[in-house]
Formats: C-alpha cells, structure tokens, sequence
C-alpha cells in the first residue's frame, strides 16, 4: 500500500513555514519566561524536571501553532502569500 506523497504546493509550504516560526518564537516566549528566577527554591527540580519543562513547552508550541492561537503564522502567511503566487517563492 502506497501513501500519497503528492508534492507540496509553494502555498503550503509557506504554511508549514509561517507555522514552524510561529513554533520557535512561542518556544523562546516561554523559555524566557521560565528563566525568571524569584529566588524560590524549586522543591522538585533537577535536569529530569527541566528536559520534561522544555519537551512540555516544545509540545504546547506545536499545539499552538497548528491551531492559530497567537496569529502570528497567519500574520506571516498572510504577508509572504504575494511573493508566493507571484511566482517569487
């Protein structure tokens, strides 16, 4: 049984392009976010706590992302779409 490999479209590919930075911006967002340190003790910390922290964040940028939540990707779509049905991309 063959899966359907048709190519992707320049369209879709700029989709799959805006969605992925919108990804790696909501990353940095939150990496940033949890490098505040108040100077509380973190009773449950440690390296295993840290990997689950940035794998959890990875997970809820990737989430967010496909679904839109920030808008940035549609804001970047939206702005590149020209250039791609023009033919520039």
């Amino acid at each position: 049984m063959q899966a359907d490999t048709a190519p992707a479209t320049p369209r879709e590919d700029l989709r799959q392009a805006a969605q992925a930075f919108e990804a790696i911006f909501v990353r940095q967002l939150l990496a940033s976010a949890r490098a505040s340190d108040f100077g509380g003790e973190d009773l449950f910390g440690g390296p295993g706590l840290e990997q689950f922290t940035a794998m959890r964040d990875e997970h809820f940028a990737d989430i967010a992302s496909m679904q839109g939540t920030f808008g940035l990707a549609a804001s970047i779509e939206r702005q590149l779409a020209a250039f791609v049905d023009q033919g520039g991309g």
